[in-house]
């Protein structure tokens, strides 16, 4: 065989590569319609909180069953504004999970509050509501539960303890929008529901975009305030609020697209199975603990999280980065490990599952239109990962070590 033929035979052998995320592929069906949408936009002249952002404003409120949704210009701005309008503020301290996303807490510390970091329930990733509650004090204002990986957190025991201690409750919804916890939306299950349209969301727009969801009038009317200026009318300003409005063509792409995201989510949930019955099927539910979703939740699956035991995570990582197979640790330094936030008095707190967390999660490919064929790519690659790297230890040890950490997790849980 020649060399350019052996060349070419190669890399016909070698597999596909699997995308961790091809929002290409949600998108393009849409395009025309997407495209027209904007140009009805454009030459409309509304560029800004026009008639676009109020439609979709009413359907979001209508999907997450609130009476009031309210646009801003990302979700990282919407828990800022969430926060001001509870008014917080110096000498207040907002409780939130050490594993989540940065702007969760940055939140919190640009209004001067002090952020107090609990643990997570180890099989869903959401706040741990017994380390919650112990970390309660006067000062207590906000507690802000994230729906990690497109699953509620356990709503009814953090209400619980928001009632019986007077503590308002902020839903950071980022990754969770069209979920459920017991038959209700999330959004509608705080007294302000935060959501991004950040295009690597399930419902993604083509930039930066959020919303804040409430069924309280007089907090929807502050959040309106707050995200223009805190001006009302024209250039009488009541309040410092901020620059956060959402734009008009995000708004009008978005409107496409919001009605196409309960069967997106509905094929999440088929191909987060599917990894499940093909990871099952070829022994590696006894060398990775698979995620699971919980009886009350309807879980979006904004990601398909696997937890790699034995220290081996950032070894298999690389090996499916060699394979063509993208993938993401989602997160590998928890919060209360970041330097910004080094010298917050909450950092003595014990949180044994998130510093676990953070070093055994690694994220799988998962979007509506990934295909059974690229899932079976990435199952196959990593058992071949274990074949040829998987530790000395007998496949009978490797049962053990797994089933021993799943029952640990389990009964934390």
């Amino acid at each position: 065989m020649s060399l350019e033929l052996s060349q070419k035979h190669n890399r016909d052998a070698r597999p596909s590569p699997v995308p961790l995320l091809d929002v290409t592929r949600g998108n393009q069906p849409l395009r025309d319609e997407i495209l027209g949408a904007v140009s009805r936009v454009l030459d409309s002249g509304q560029y800004v909180l026009g008639p676009d952002c109020e439609q979709f404003e009413h359907a979001v409120a209508e999907l997450c069953q609130t009476k009031f949704a309210v646009g801003c210009a990302s979700g990282s701005d919407a828990l800022l504004l969430a926060l001001m309008a509870l008014d917080v503020g110096p000498g207040d301290e907002v409780i939130a999970p050490s594993f989540t996303f940065f702007a969760t807490a940055s939140a919190v510390w640009r209004l001067g509050a002090h952020p107090v970091f609990v643990d997570i329930d180890p099989i869903t990733f959401t706040v741990d509501p017994l380390d919650l509650e112990s970390a309660v004090t006067p000062n207590t204002k906000v507690i802000l539960p994230v729906h990690m990986f497109g699953q509620c957190a356990d709503m009814s025991s953090i209400q619980n303890i928001a009632r019986r201690k007077g503590i308002s409750v902020v839903e950071d919804v980022a990754q969770a929008i069209g979920a459920s916890y017991q038959g209700q939306p999330a959004g509608s299950l705080g007294d302000i529901g935060c959501i991004s349209f950040y295009p690597t969301k399930n419902l993604g727009g083509f930039g930066d975009g959020g919303m804040l969801t409430t069924s309280d009038e007089e907090i929807a009317s502050r959040l309106r305030l707050l995200r223009g200026h805190g001006m009302h009318p024209r250039y009488f300003h009541q309040a410092v609020g901020i620059n956060s409005r959402l734009d008009s063509i995000q708004a009008a792409a978005l409107n496409v697209k919001l009605p196409h995201l309960p069967l997106w989510n509905t094929l999440r949930k088929k191909n987060a199975d599917r990894y499940t019955d093909l990871l099952t099927a070829a022994g590696l539910h006894c060398r990775l603990i698979l995620p699971k979703a919980v009886t009350d939740n309807n879980h979006v699956w904004n990601q398909y999280t696997v937890r790699v035991v034995n220290g081996q995570r950032d070894q298999l990582r690389n090996f499916l980065a060699t394979q063509g197979i993208g993938t993401e640790i989602y997160y590998p330094i928890p919060l209360h490990r970041q330097e910004c936030f080094r010298n917050i008095a909450s950092l003595s707190r014990d949180l044994p599952e998130t510093e676990l967390a953070a070093d055994e999660v690694l994220s799988l490919p998962i979007f509506p239109e990934i295909t059974a064929s690229e899932q079976e790519l990435v199952v196959a690659a990593t058992s071949q990962f274990y074949a040829q790297y998987g530790d000395a230890r007998s496949t009978t040890s490797n049962q053990s070590v797994v089933a021993d950490a799943t029952l640990r997790r389990t009964r934390s849980a």
